[in-house]
């Protein structure tokens, strides 16, 4: 039966079937189904009407909505490719859109005869299609933890088509772009390419731009270094255009060899002399605004274009963009003037001084995973994509991995040391929610910490090189002594491990630990080793070593196995 036989048998068998009483019908869903069925009763003309009109809004855009985007970002609309492998064809769009309109149909027709609905007709859609749009809401999710998970798992697929990468680039949020621009091996697809800028007539309009930006800067009370800069590009601007034009008015007459000299200066050198004292500029926070309110950003990206041949000016002007994203208010100019497709970019520079400059910029502007800030100087090595993951990710990661390897079916005893310590805390509290999880739970013998910090760690407050050192994949701020998300998880824990009265068993480290050859510190002192429930034993070994009993008679391999032996006996006991 044709689509519109169909829809015609629908609407006959609605008006000729058993009486159906008015309080019985609902009115409005006839309403409904009698407007999306008025254009297809007419017969099978109809469905060669209905491809036209979808091919017709597939190649059209509403001129109103092009001008509402000039004002606050932009967008781009791709010619329809014919690849079976990209985007399926026309026909394949329009043929989607007609199956939303007859589920449409039917739905409503299964709702007003009350009848169960055939859901053969959710399956059009491609699997990995319809995963594309749950990880792009997840992706915008209140709860941080999904959010962070969704990015990541859209940048791992790669099997996305070319048309849904372009879909991704112009769907997603501004935290999921700068996201996926930190994600190591990203597919560029997944950003928009920057917006069209206007062209130059030559490289003089350049210059004359880069010196008004600089002449709208405040010009006093500024540190000497910005002077400097400031003066030296104005001034080196002003004798190269003063030599173009003749020159002798500037110098009274006696600078006409000076100037002439001035001359053979190449226009990037003088663009350099500008750069630098941005550079300096965007240190101060007040002139970040100024630069951005006087299309700095726009400018800044046309050079960048212009001069792909020199690393020294483009590096220069990434530098200048990180500077600008320490004050997040400025977030939402630098990214809807397409710096982050260009940053994904230079971070995959050859180049380790690119690179870092880039990912000083994108570390900068990612707020979601990065507590530190980076002012200019500093230089992000390691790591420069997202690795640190919290422990509310990797708790929900590893009990997913857990229940799926069959822990939990028989009984269970935890074994931590240090972090992971926490990480067990964090999932026996997150499984204890979750009835998919109940085994996990229902199954927990006991629980052994070896030095794990339950109310944090010195170390949390030194350098960024020991703190990564012991804890390199963790966001350490989660470690600090006064961190609230590390009391309010040993506060849940303690409730929890009370009311199933689990075993618990501790040691405490007593010898510090030697960081490098100066310093040397107890990682996790005994009070913060100590839970509050159980035995807590300390030991005279230091932080890595409390976990390694270098032999089987050593009192902590003994007393471990004790313990085990002991929540089994219980086990068979009951």
């Amino acid at each position: 039966m044709s689509l519109a036989a169909y829809c015609v048998f629908c609407c006959r068998r609605i008006g000729t079937s058993s009486p159906i009483t008015k309080s019985d019908l609902p009115w409005k869903d006839i309403r409904k189904i009698s407007k999306l069925t008025g254009s297809l009763i007419l017969g099978g003309f109809v469905f060669i009407t209905y491809e036209v009109l979808a091919l017709k809004k597939l190649l059209t855009l509403d001129t109103h909505v092009v001008q509402q985007e000039k004002l606050k970002s932009y967008i781009y609309v791709h010619t329809v490719s014919l690849d079976p492998s990209e985007c399926q064809g026309i026909l394949y769009k329009a043929r989607k859109e007609l199956h939303k309109v007859v589920r449409k149909i039917l739905e409503t027709e299964a709702k007003i005869l009350r009848r169960p609905f055939d859901e053969h007709f959710s399956t059009f859609t491609e699997d990995h299609e319809r995963a594309l749009w749950v990880l792009l809401k997840r992706s915008q999710s209140e709860d941080r933890t999904i959010r962070l998970q969704a990015v990541q798992q859209l940048a791992e697929n790669g099997h996305w088509h070319d048309y849904q990468y372009r879909m991704v680039a112009q769907a997603c949020d501004q935290k999921t772009l700068i996201g996926l621009a930190r994600s190591k091996d990203i597919d560029l697809r997944f950003f928009l390419p920057p917006p069209h800028l206007p062209k130059v007539k030559d490289d003089y309009a350049i210059e004359d731009e880069l010196r008004l930006l600089l002449v709208s800067l405040p010009q006093t009370d500024l540190e000497q270094c910005v002077q400097y800069f400031t003066s030296l590009a104005l001034r080196e601007s002003s004798q190269t255009l003063a030599a173009k034009r003749g020159g002798l008015w500037c110098f009274g007459g006696n600078g006409l060899p000076y100037c002439e000299t001035l001359s053979k200066v190449p226009s990037e050198t003088v663009e350099l002399f500008c750069l630098q004292a941005l550079v300096q500029h965007s240190k101060v926070s007040t002139h970040c605004d100024k630069i951005e309110a006087n299309g700095g950003l726009q400018l800044l990206q046309r050079i960048y274009r212009l001069r792909n041949d020199s690393a020294k000016i483009q590096r220069n002007i990434i530098r200048i963009i990180g500077n600008m994203a320490l004050d997040e208010r400025l977030h939402s100019s630098i990214v809807h003037a397409g710096w982050v497709s260009i940053l994904a970019e230079a971070m995959k520079s050859p180049h380790v001084i690119q690179s870092s400059h880039a990912s000083r910029a994108l570390a900068n502007l990612d707020r979601e995973t990065v507590q530190e800030k980076y002012p200019d100087g500093v230089y992000v090595l390691h790591p420069q994509y997202r690795s640190r993951k919290s422990i509310a990710y990797r708790s929900n990661e590893l009990l997913n991995k857990l229940r799926a390897a069959g822990v939990g079916d028989r009984p269970l005893v935890w074994v931590s040391h240090s972090m992971g310590g926490l990480l067990v805390k964090k999932m026996l509290v997150d499984a204890s929610k979750n009835p998919e999880m109940d085994k996990i739970v229902n199954n927990t013998r006991g629980i052994v910490f070896y030095s794990v910090p339950h109310h944090g760690s010195q170390l949390a407050e030194y350098s960024m090189n020991a703190k990564y050192l012991l804890f390199p994949s963790v966001e350490v701020k989660e470690l600090s002594t006064d961190s609230p998300a590390l009391k309010e998880l040993n506060d849940d824990f303690l409730s929890f491990a009370k009311d199933k009265k689990f075993p618990v068993l501790s040691f405490a480290e007593t010898l510090p630990t030697h960081i490098g050859s100066m310093v040397k510190l107890h990682v996790v002192p005994v009070d913060s080793a100590n839970l509050g429930i159980g035995d807590l034993i300390p030991v005279e070994v230091n932080h890595l070593n409390i976990c390694k009993p270098k032999k089987k008679d050593t009192f902590l391999y003994q007393c471990t196995v004790k313990f085990i032996q002991d929540a089994l006996a219980r086990e068979l006991g009951s």
